[in-house]
Protein backbone atom coordinates (compact mmCIF):
# COMPACT_ATOMS: atom_id res chain seq x y z
CA UNK A 1 0.00 0.00 0.00
CA UNK A 2 1.26 3.44 -0.94
CA UNK A 3 -0.19 6.74 0.29
CA UNK A 4 0.57 10.19 -1.09
CA UNK A 5 -0.49 13.36 0.72
CA UNK A 6 -1.74 15.40 -2.24
CA UNK A 7 -2.72 18.34 -0.05
CA UNK A 8 -1.97 19.00 3.61
CA UNK A 9 -3.65 22.39 4.06
CA UNK A 10 -6.82 23.54 5.77
CA UNK A 11 -9.83 25.05 4.00
CA UNK A 12 -8.01 28.25 2.93
CA UNK A 13 -4.63 26.66 2.17
CA UNK A 14 -1.19 28.21 2.62
CA UNK A 15 -0.33 30.83 1.58
CA UNK A 16 -3.57 32.42 2.72
CA UNK A 17 -4.76 35.16 0.40
CA UNK A 18 -3.56 38.55 1.62
CA UNK A 19 -1.43 37.19 4.46
CA UNK A 20 2.24 37.96 5.07
CA UNK A 21 2.85 35.80 8.14
CA UNK A 22 6.11 33.77 8.26
CA UNK A 23 4.47 30.56 7.02
CA UNK A 24 2.73 32.34 4.14
CA UNK A 25 5.97 34.08 3.15
CA UNK A 26 7.77 30.72 3.18
CA UNK A 27 4.99 29.28 1.02
CA UNK A 28 5.25 32.19 -1.41
CA UNK A 29 8.96 31.39 -1.77
CA UNK A 30 8.12 27.77 -2.61
CA UNK A 31 8.94 26.25 0.79
CA UNK A 32 7.18 23.24 2.29
CA UNK A 33 4.81 25.59 4.09
CA UNK A 34 3.01 25.79 0.73
CA UNK A 35 -0.07 23.64 1.25
CA UNK A 36 -2.89 22.73 -1.11
CA UNK A 37 -6.22 21.64 0.31
CA UNK A 38 -6.72 18.17 1.80
CA UNK A 39 -6.69 15.05 -0.35
CA UNK A 40 -4.90 11.69 -0.11
CA UNK A 41 -4.10 9.19 -2.87
CA UNK A 42 -4.15 5.55 -1.78
CA UNK A 43 -2.62 2.99 -4.15
CA UNK A 44 -2.68 -0.79 -4.08
CA UNK A 45 -1.14 -3.10 -6.66
CA UNK A 46 -4.37 -2.99 -8.68
CA UNK A 47 -6.08 0.33 -8.05
CA UNK A 48 -5.94 3.98 -6.97
CA UNK A 49 -8.44 5.56 -4.56
CA UNK A 50 -8.79 9.21 -3.63
CA UNK A 51 -9.69 10.14 -0.07
CA UNK A 52 -11.65 13.38 -0.57
CA UNK A 53 -11.51 15.59 -3.65
CA UNK A 54 -9.73 18.84 -2.88
CA UNK A 55 -10.59 22.16 -4.56
CA UNK A 56 -6.97 21.98 -5.79
CA UNK A 57 -7.42 18.57 -7.40
CA UNK A 58 -6.45 19.65 -10.93
CA UNK A 59 -3.14 21.02 -9.69
CA UNK A 60 -2.55 17.95 -7.55
CA UNK A 61 -3.15 15.60 -10.50
CA UNK A 62 -0.76 17.57 -12.67
CA UNK A 63 1.92 17.61 -9.98
CA UNK A 64 1.65 13.83 -9.50
CA UNK A 65 1.25 13.06 -13.22
CA UNK A 66 -2.13 11.41 -12.57
CA UNK A 67 -4.67 11.03 -15.34
CA UNK A 68 -7.29 8.80 -13.71
CA UNK A 69 -8.29 7.08 -10.50
CA UNK A 70 -10.45 4.05 -9.73
CA UNK A 71 -12.60 5.38 -6.92
CA UNK A 72 -13.29 8.17 -4.45
CA UNK A 73 -14.17 8.04 -0.76
CA UNK A 74 -15.67 11.17 0.80
CA UNK A 75 -15.26 11.72 4.54
CA UNK A 76 -17.79 14.56 4.93
CA UNK A 77 -19.60 17.33 3.10
CA UNK A 78 -17.42 20.41 3.66
CA UNK A 79 -16.47 22.14 0.41
CA UNK A 80 -12.71 21.77 0.89
CA UNK A 81 -13.18 17.99 0.93
CA UNK A 82 -15.40 17.51 -2.13
CA UNK A 83 -15.57 20.59 -4.38
CA UNK A 84 -12.68 19.53 -6.63
CA UNK A 85 -14.73 16.59 -7.85
CA UNK A 86 -15.73 18.69 -10.86
CA UNK A 87 -12.14 18.46 -12.09
CA UNK A 88 -13.05 14.98 -13.37
CA UNK A 89 -15.49 16.54 -15.83
CA UNK A 90 -14.63 15.61 -19.45
CA UNK A 91 -11.65 13.61 -18.20
CA UNK A 92 -13.18 10.63 -16.44
CA UNK A 93 -16.89 9.86 -16.52
CA UNK A 94 -19.07 8.03 -14.03
CA UNK A 95 -16.55 7.81 -11.22
CA UNK A 96 -17.26 5.30 -8.44
CA UNK A 97 -17.79 7.18 -5.17
CA UNK A 98 -18.10 5.66 -1.70
CA UNK A 99 -19.41 7.19 1.51
CA UNK A 100 -22.13 7.04 4.11
CA UNK A 101 -25.59 8.07 2.84
CA UNK A 102 -25.62 11.39 4.74
CA UNK A 103 -22.39 12.49 3.07
CA UNK A 104 -23.21 11.31 -0.45
CA UNK A 105 -26.75 12.70 -0.43
CA UNK A 106 -25.53 16.11 0.69
CA UNK A 107 -22.68 16.39 -1.82
CA UNK A 108 -24.90 15.06 -4.62
CA UNK A 109 -26.81 18.35 -4.53
CA UNK A 110 -23.72 19.99 -6.02
CA UNK A 111 -22.17 17.33 -8.26
CA UNK A 112 -25.15 15.35 -9.61
CA UNK A 113 -24.57 16.76 -13.12
CA UNK A 114 -21.31 14.79 -13.24
CA UNK A 115 -23.27 11.54 -12.85
CA UNK A 116 -21.06 9.72 -10.34
CA UNK A 117 -21.76 6.08 -9.49
CA UNK A 118 -22.63 6.10 -5.82
CA UNK A 119 -21.97 3.26 -3.39
CA UNK A 120 -23.48 3.66 0.07
CA UNK A 121 -21.32 2.45 2.94
CA UNK A 122 -22.35 1.61 6.51
CA UNK A 123 -20.42 2.96 9.48
CA UNK A 124 -17.99 0.47 11.04
CA UNK A 125 -18.65 -2.13 8.32
CA UNK A 126 -15.53 -3.00 6.27
CA UNK A 127 -15.68 -3.06 2.47
CA UNK A 128 -13.11 -4.17 -0.10
CA UNK A 129 -11.65 -2.01 -2.87
CA UNK A 130 -8.77 -3.06 -5.12
CA UNK A 131 -7.20 -5.42 -2.63
CA UNK A 132 -7.56 -3.07 0.34
CA UNK A 133 -10.09 -3.09 3.17
CA UNK A 134 -11.71 0.22 4.13
CA UNK A 135 -13.86 1.03 7.17
CA UNK A 136 -15.57 4.36 7.77
CA UNK A 137 -15.86 5.37 11.42
CA UNK A 138 -17.69 8.23 13.10
CA UNK A 139 -15.62 11.13 14.40
CA UNK A 140 -16.64 14.55 15.79
CA UNK A 141 -16.71 17.64 13.57
CA UNK A 142 -19.60 19.95 14.50
CA UNK A 143 -21.92 20.99 13.00
CA UNK A 144 -21.59 17.94 10.71
CA UNK A 145 -23.92 15.22 12.00
CA UNK A 146 -21.93 12.21 10.82
CA UNK A 147 -18.35 13.09 9.83
CA UNK A 148 -16.13 10.09 9.21
CA UNK A 149 -12.57 8.94 9.51
CA UNK A 150 -11.16 5.99 7.59
CA UNK A 151 -9.33 2.81 8.54
CA UNK A 152 -7.39 1.07 5.76
CA UNK A 153 -6.01 -2.46 6.03
CA UNK A 154 -3.79 -4.57 3.84
CA UNK A 155 -2.81 -7.81 5.54
CA UNK A 156 -1.25 -6.88 8.86
CA UNK A 157 -0.77 -3.24 7.85
CA UNK A 158 -3.21 -0.68 9.23
CA UNK A 159 -3.58 3.02 8.45
CA UNK A 160 -5.94 5.40 10.24
CA UNK A 161 -7.03 8.72 8.70
CA UNK A 162 -8.94 10.79 11.22
CA UNK A 163 -10.61 13.11 8.73
CA UNK A 164 -11.69 16.43 10.22
CA UNK A 165 -12.41 15.91 13.90
CA UNK A 166 -12.26 17.36 17.37
CA UNK A 167 -10.71 15.28 20.17
CA UNK A 168 -14.20 14.03 21.10
CA UNK A 169 -14.08 10.88 18.98
CA UNK A 170 -16.63 8.23 20.06
CA UNK A 171 -15.19 5.34 22.07
CA UNK A 172 -16.40 2.75 19.56
CA UNK A 173 -14.28 4.48 16.91
CA UNK A 174 -11.28 4.78 19.24
CA UNK A 175 -11.33 1.03 19.77
CA UNK A 176 -11.32 0.38 16.03
CA UNK A 177 -8.49 2.87 15.49
CA UNK A 178 -6.05 1.24 17.93
CA UNK A 179 -2.54 0.04 16.99
CA UNK A 180 -2.14 1.51 13.49
CA UNK A 181 1.14 1.41 11.61
CA UNK A 182 0.40 4.99 10.54
CA UNK A 183 -1.96 7.65 11.88
CA UNK A 184 -2.74 10.56 9.55
CA UNK A 185 -4.25 13.08 11.94
CA UNK A 186 -6.05 16.36 11.49
CA UNK A 187 -4.15 19.05 13.44
CA UNK A 188 -5.23 22.42 12.19
CA UNK A 189 -3.43 24.71 14.66
CA UNK A 190 -0.53 24.78 17.16
CA UNK A 191 -1.03 23.77 20.82
CA UNK A 192 -1.77 27.23 22.20
CA UNK A 193 -4.90 27.58 20.02
CA UNK A 194 -8.14 25.66 20.49
CA UNK A 195 -10.82 25.28 17.81
CA UNK A 196 -13.99 23.45 18.77
CA UNK A 197 -14.38 21.35 15.63
CA UNK A 198 -10.73 20.39 15.02
CA UNK A 199 -7.79 19.00 16.95
CA UNK A 200 -4.73 21.13 17.54
CA UNK A 201 -1.31 19.51 17.26
CA UNK A 202 -1.10 18.67 20.97
CA UNK A 203 -4.48 16.94 20.88
CA UNK A 204 -3.54 15.04 17.73
CA UNK A 205 -0.32 13.78 19.32
CA UNK A 206 -2.28 12.77 22.42
CA UNK A 207 -4.62 10.76 20.18
CA UNK A 208 -1.60 9.05 18.59
CA UNK A 209 -0.44 7.98 22.05
CA UNK A 210 -3.93 6.89 23.09
CA UNK A 211 -4.35 4.54 20.13
CA UNK A 212 -0.69 3.39 20.20
CA UNK A 213 0.18 4.60 16.70
CA UNK A 214 3.62 3.45 15.56
CA UNK A 215 3.98 6.51 13.35
CA UNK A 216 2.00 9.74 13.06
CA UNK A 217 1.86 12.52 10.50
CA UNK A 218 -0.14 15.72 10.99
CA UNK A 219 -2.18 17.20 8.17
CA UNK A 220 -5.00 19.68 7.42
CA UNK A 221 -2.57 22.33 8.69
CA UNK A 222 -3.21 26.07 8.78
CA UNK A 223 -0.81 28.96 8.20
CA UNK A 224 -0.72 29.55 11.97
CA UNK A 225 2.15 27.11 12.40
CA UNK A 226 5.70 28.39 12.06
CA UNK A 227 7.33 27.75 8.66
CA UNK A 228 7.60 24.05 7.92
CA UNK A 229 11.39 23.80 8.20
CA UNK A 230 11.16 25.18 11.74
CA UNK A 231 7.98 23.53 13.03
CA UNK A 232 8.82 20.10 11.61
CA UNK A 233 11.83 19.91 13.96
CA UNK A 234 9.33 19.64 16.83
CA UNK A 235 6.25 18.08 15.23
CA UNK A 236 5.72 15.43 12.51
CA UNK A 237 4.11 17.84 10.06
CA UNK A 238 3.10 16.39 6.72
CA UNK A 239 3.82 18.18 3.47
CA UNK A 240 2.37 18.14 -0.02
CA UNK A 241 3.67 15.22 -2.05
CA UNK A 242 4.85 13.23 0.97
CA UNK A 243 4.77 9.48 0.28
CA UNK A 244 4.35 6.53 2.63
CA UNK A 245 5.14 3.01 1.39
CA UNK A 246 3.68 0.44 3.73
Amino acid sequence: MKLTLLGTGDAVGTPKIGCNCPACEDAQRGGKSQRLRFSILVESKIGRILIDTSPDLRQQFLMQNLSSIDGVIWTHGHYDHYSGFGEFYRIQNKVDVYGIPETINYINQYVSFLKPKYHYVNLCKPFELFGLQFTLIKVDHPPMEVPTGIIIREGDTKVVITGDTSPEIPNVSIELMKDPNLLIANAIVPPHIHIKKHMNSEEAMALAKKINARRVVLTHLSHLFRPHHIESVFLPLGYDGQVFDL
